[in-house]
């Protein structure tokens, strides 16, 4: 493996989601990343996922915060894509 910019994005996605999480991402990392990330909204089942996935200390985000989160989520997903020539730059 090479080390470069890429590895930094990638790194930047797992700290988004530790952010989230409010914990390390471990196997949620596989699973997250195995969604499609350019569609334009979740399914209800993935957004019911996610509302339970994330740190529960948090208050639960609804309208332009929740808007906000997946927006986030999202970024962090392309930031974790196994091929690092389609991770967005930073």
């Amino acid at each position: 493996m090479r080390v470069d910019e890429k590895c930094d994005v990638y790194s930047f996605g797992v700290i988004t989601m530790e952010v989230f999480l409010g914990r390390h991402p471990g196997d949620l990392i596989s699973y997250f990343s195995s969604l499609e990330s350019t569609s334009s909204s979740l399914s209800n089942d993935q957004q019911v996922l996610l509302k339970d996935t994330i740190d529960q200390r948090l208050s639960a985000p609804v309208g332009q915060s929740a808007e906000d989160l997946v927006s986030t989520m999202k970024i962090a997903l392309a930031c974790l894509n196994g091929n690092p020539q389609l991770r967005p730059t930073m």
